[in-house]
């Protein structure tokens, strides 16, 4: 392992984990919920751009930020500075009874950027999951209707509502029940794995499905207040939906006046080089979520929907600590931050991974699949190319085994291997990403 310093490349010091960070595992093991998914033992003190130091001084080449969160990288000094002069002005008043500046203004700055040329308006929130139940709170009541359509392979949260619609692991739904009602899955379309890797025969099975299956069989279309979709599935893989059909999909919706709901929490805020997943299908949604990468780490989340649809009364959805002053200051600078520079260098970035990538499945015969948008990136893993049996055991030691690198990576879906690294990254660190992952794959291939 090539050693480095400063903050740019992984510098591993000692064996890990280290004894530090072996200590206060041991203690989170106590007193922490044993809910949480914890890949390998990383037990982080401070980061810097894309890098991310240890208890015990390791420091790693994040490719995860946070679940595509720090997407102007670990604390940005722009961000920092928001963040300091808000704190010592203003840290709470809550802006679901009074009014302040910024929450306006980011608003406006959301409503100005969202997908569409309708006015729009904002809720805030706190989390994506958060986003999610506003969107299905004000679906119905718009609507006056009260199912919903998602998807096989969707995470939408893990609150009641959320949970409802998320799809993507049993565990995250068992022991739970009974879930909130009237919500009908449908099958999302995968090219890679559906229709013998055709995306438009993959795009019309599915939408098929719903209007032959659901439409015809299950749930009226006009009893449908909404349909949810991820562009780009998150926790389902990585998995990219066909351009065509998501314009299809938006002209089901409105032949039945079903509200279409884009589901941007992890996809959106110029991951994939535009603001929006949808812009690459050129859809207009009615809702957009969006959380993440909206305020670089800070908690915040918006509910952006249709001026005419977010038209429900005073008192009918709220939160306390919604739009903080503190939050929305980060989420400013981060916007600012990322319409600058980093959404053009996430597309060029994402583009010189894919071009790094784009012989792995000739190199590494347990690759079966290189997928993605800009710095959303999935390498999904199979025991064999041709029957496309999927290796979740493998993906893992892969994981593993780039943690011990000092790289900083996450599954998505059953085997799949996510790359959602900083939009601040360069060159260097993806071709040391990419080369170190590269290493990791082999190592596990001749192992296995």
């Amino acid at each position: 392992m090539k050693k480095a310093t400063g903050w740019k490349l992984p510098r591993l010091t000692t064996k890990l984990p280290g004894p530090n960070a072996k200590k206060l595992v041991g203690r989170d093991a106590k007193f922490v919920s044993p809910s949480y998914t914890r890949s390998y033992p990383l037990v982080a003190k401070r980061g810097r751009g894309a890098v991310i130091e240890d208890v015990d001084g390791n420091r790693f080449l994040d490719f995860a930020a946070g679940i595509a969160v720090v997407a102007t990288g670990h604390c940005h000094p722009a961000v920092v500075s928001a963040i300091q002069k808000q704190a010592a002005e203003l840290i709470h008043m809550s802006g679901t009874d009074f009014y302040y500046e910024n929450m306006v203004e980011l608003a406006e700055k959301l409503a100005s950027i969202a997908p569409g040329k309708d006015a729009k308006r904002v809720y805030f929130g706190n989390s994506g999951t958060e986003a999610i139940e506003a969107a299905m709170k004000l679906a119905r009541y718009h609507t006056k209707r009260d199912k919903f359509i998602a998807f096989y392979g969707c995470f939408h949260g893990r609150t009641m509502g959320s949970l409802s619609l998320t799809a993507s692991k049993s565990i995250q739904r068992k022991g739970f029940g009974p879930l909130l009602g009237g919500v009908v899955h449908i099958p999302y379309p995968n090219p890679y794995r559906d229709a013998g890797g055709n995306a438009e025969a993959s795009t019309e099975q599915c939408l098929e499905f719903l209007e032959d299956q659901v439409f015809h069989r299950l749930t009226d279309p006009a009893d449908v207040a909404a349909i949810f979709v991820e562009p780009i599935q998150g926790e389902g893989g990585y998995v990219s939906a066909p351009a065509a059909f998501l314009r299809e999909l938006q002209r089901i919706c409105r032949r039945h006046g079903i509200l279409l709901v884009a589901d941007e929490v992890q996809c959106g805020m110029g991951r994939t080089g535009k603001w929006w997943a949808s812009e690459h299908a050129g859809i207009d949604p009615d809702i957009v979520c969006v959380a993440k990468g909206i305020a670089s780490g800070m908690p915040l989340s918006a509910t952006i929907a249709r001026a005419s649809i977010m038209n429900w009364a005073p008192g009918a959805h709220a939160s306390t600590f919604g739009g903080n002053p503190i939050c929305v200051a980060a989420s400013l600078a981060t916007i600012d931050l990322i319409e600058r520079k980093y959404m053009d260098n996430a597309a060029r970035m994402g583009e010189f991974v894919m071009q790094q990538l784009a012989d792995w499945r000739e190199r590494y015969p347990i690759v079966g699949d290189v997928r993605g948008k800009g710095l959303m990136i999935g390498i999904e893993i199979v025991r064999d190319q041709n029957t496309k049996e999927k290796a979740p055991e493998l993906r893992n030691k892969i994981v593993d085994r780039a943690f011990h690198k000092g790289l900083l990576i996450l599954g998505a879906g059953e085997n799949s291997i996510r790359l959602a690294p900083p939009l601040v990254i360069d060159e260097e660190q993806a071709e040391y990403a990419v080369r170190t992952l590269g290493e990791c794959i082999a190592e596990v291939q001749r192992s296995r």
